[in-house]
C-alpha cells in the first residue's frame, strides 16, 4: 500500500473508532475520523480520502443519508458499510447508493484488510476495455432469467430488485429457497449482470463429494499430496479467480472443512493439499442452501462464523406454489425450449392440463415443472400426465380442496359419496398403470416399439392401440 492512502473512519461509537483507527494505521493509512455523518460531510468537503468506512446506525444522520452525501460529493471514493445488524434491504440499498462492500460487526481483522486492498484496488485505472457488464441470454437456454422471473409475480420482482442492486458489487450473497426453485439461475444472473461476466462462473456441489474430495475440489492439490497425486491440479477457486464461485449446498460441507473455506472467504488465502505456501485469490462468492441454516448453527453442524459472513446479503427465492401466475408464462417457455430441443411441434398444451398445472401445488418446483413439459413434448401425449397429476394432487390435498372432477374411488374415500363402482375404479387403475408402464419400457427401449412388445409380451399392433389409448400415438 502506498504511504498517502488516506481512510476516513465514521462511526458513532468511540470505542470502534479507536480500534478501526489504531487497526488502519498498523497498515500505514494516514486516518481521519468522523463521529457523525454531519461531520463526515464536512471532514469530505475540506480533503478527498482514499477510503471511507461508514457506519450504517448512527443517530441524527444515518449511514444511508450520510452515504448519499458522500457520494454526491466525491462519487469516485470507495465507501465500505459496517454494521452489527443484517438488515437485507438496508444492505441492498447501501449497495444501490454505491457502497462497494458490507461487513458485519463484528469482522476479523483479515476480513477489514482484505476489504480494504479491495477497495484501493478498485481505484486504481482499469487497463483495457471495460468488461462487459452482462452476457446475452437465450430465453430458451437454461440460463435464460425469464426461466425464474416471469415478470407476473410480486415476489419474484422483489427478488430481481435485489438482484440489480448487488449483482455489480464484490459483496457475498446467499441464496435460499426449496430444490428446484431457481437458486443456481440467480447465481448466474447475478455474475452475468456483474463487471465479472466475462471472467469465469465455476460452480461446486458441495453435497456430491465428501469431505475429503471436496477439499481437493475447492483448492487443488500439490503432486504427492496423496497417494494417485500423480501431477498438480487447480482447484474450483484458483479457476475461479477474477470471476464467481458458486457453491451450491452449502450446508454440505463437513466442519472439518468449514474453517478452511472461512479462511478463504475472508481473506482470499488457501493453501493446495501438500502446499506450503499460501495461494491468493479473487472470487466473488455466491453461496446457496436449501436447509435452515439457523438450525444447523443451534445444531453445532454448520459454524457460526461462517454463517455470518455468508449470510451478508440474502435472496429467498419463493416456492412455485407460492408465485402460481408464473406458472403458465414457464409452461409455454419449456414448451418452447423443448420442441426446439428435440425438434417437435410446439403443440398447445390443452386448457385441462393448463388448469392442473395451475393447481398443483410442485414440491419440485420450477425443476418438476420443466420435466413436466419435457414429457408433454417427447411423449406428445397428455393421457397419462392428467391421470398423474390428479393422483399426485389427490394424496397432497385434503378431500375440500379436491378438484370436481375427482374419480369416483377418490370421491368414496373422502365420504361425498356412499356408492362406488369396483369396475370403473378398476379401469380407471388399470388405465394409469398401463400408461405408466408402457411409458417407461418405450423409454428404456430408446422408442423402439417391437422390442417394446416383446418385454411387454403383447403383439406389436396390441401396443399400437394402447399407445394410442395412452396418448403416446405422437411420441418419437
Amino acid at each position: 500500500m502506498k504511504p498517502h492512502h488516506r481512510l476516513l473512519i465514521v462511526d458513532d461509537s468511540p470505542g470502534m473508532r479507536a480500534w478501526l483507527d489504531a487497526f488502519a494505521t498498523g497498515l500505514g493509512y494516514a486516518v481521519a475520523c468522523a463521529g457523525s455523518g454531519e461531520e463526515a460531510v464536512e471532514s469530505l468537503r475540506q480533503r478527498e480520502p482514499d477510503l471511507v468506512t461508514l457506519d450504517l446506525s448512527m443517530p441524527g444522520m444515518d449511514g444511508l443519508a450520510t452515504l448519499c452525501q458522500l457520494r454526491a460529493i466525491a462519487p469516485h471514493v470507495p465507501v465500505i458499510m459496517l454494521s452489527g445488524v443484517a438488515d437485507t434491504r438496508a444492505i441492498a440499498l447501501a449497495v444501490k447508493h454505491g457502497a462497494i462492500d458490507f461487513l458485519r460487526k463484528p469482522f476479523e481483522a483479515d476480513e477489514l484488510e482484505a476489504a480494504f486492498k479491495k477497495a484501493i484496488g478498485r481505484r486504481e485505472p482499469r487497463s483495457g476495455s471495460e468488461p462487459a457488464r452482462e452476457r446475452p441470454f437465450d430465453a430458451g437456454s437454461a440460463n435464460a432469467p425469464g426461466m425464474v422471473f416471469g415478470g407476473q409475480s410480486q415476489k419474484m420482482r422483489l427478488v430481481e430488485d435485489m438482484i440489480d442492486h448487488v449483482a455489480d458489487t464484490d459483496i457475498t450473497v446467499l441464496i435460499r429457497g426449496e430444490s428446484g426453485t431457481g437458486k443456481e439461475l440467480v447465481a448466474r444472473t447475478l455474475h452475468a449482470r456483474s463487471g465479472r461476466a466475462q471472467r469465469a462462473f465455476v460452480k461446486v456441489n458441495c453435497a456430491a463429494l465428501p469431505s475429503e474430495l471436496l477439499e481437493s475440489e475447492l483448492f487443488g492439490y500439490e503432486r504427492g499430496a496423496f497417494t494417485g497425486a500423480e501431477k498438480r491440479r487447480l482447484g474450483k477457486f484458483e479457476l475461479a479467480d477474477g470471476g464467481t464461485i458458486f457453491l451450491d449446498e452449502i450446508s454440505e460441507v463437513h466442519p472439518s472443512l468449514q474453517a478452511k473455506l472461512l479462511q478463504v472467504l475472508q481473506d482470499g488465502h488457501f493453501s493446495r493439499l501438500g502446499g506450503e505456501t499460501d495461494i491468493s485469490v479473487d472470487a466473488r462468492v455466491i453461496a446457496a442452501s436449501n436447509r435452515n441454516l439457523e438450525s444447523a448453527v443451534r445444531e453445532s453442524t454448520f459454524r457460526a462464523d461462517l454463517f455470518y459472513r455468508l449470510n451478508v446479503v440474502t435472496i429467498s427465492l419463493p416456492p412455485l406454489r407460492e408465485r402460481r401466475e408464473e406458472i403458465p408464462f414457464l409452461t409455454d417457455l419449456f414448451l418452447e425450449r423443448y420442441a426446439r430441443e428435440y425438434g417437435k411441434d410446439a403443440k398447445p398444451v390443452p386448457n385441462e392440463l393448463r388448469e392442473l398445472l395451475l393447481a398443483y401445488d410442485w414440491p419440485g418446483n420450477i425443476r418438476e415443472l420443466e420435466n413436466v413439459v419435457k414429457r408433454v413434448v417427447v411423449l406428445g401425449g397428455v393421457a397419462p400426465l392428467l391421470l398423474e397429476l390428479r393422483a399426485r394432487s389427490v394424496e397432497a390435498q385434503p378431500a375440500s380442496t379436491w378438484p370436481a372432477d375427482v374419480s369416483e374411488l377418490e370421491r368414496f374415500l373422502a365420504g361425498e359419496t356412499d356408492r362406488v363402482s369396483l369396475k370403473q375404479v378398476g379401469r380407471e387403475a388399470a388405465q394409469l398403470a398401463e400408461a405408466r408402464l408402457i411409458a417407461k419400457v418405450l423409454e428404456r427401449t430408446r422408442w423402439n416399439r417391437r422390442e417394446a412388445a416383446e418385454i411387454l409380451q403383447i403383439s406389436y399392433k396390441a401396443l399400437l392401440y394402447k399407445m394410442k389409448d395412452a396418448g403416446l400415438a405422437n411420441a418419437p
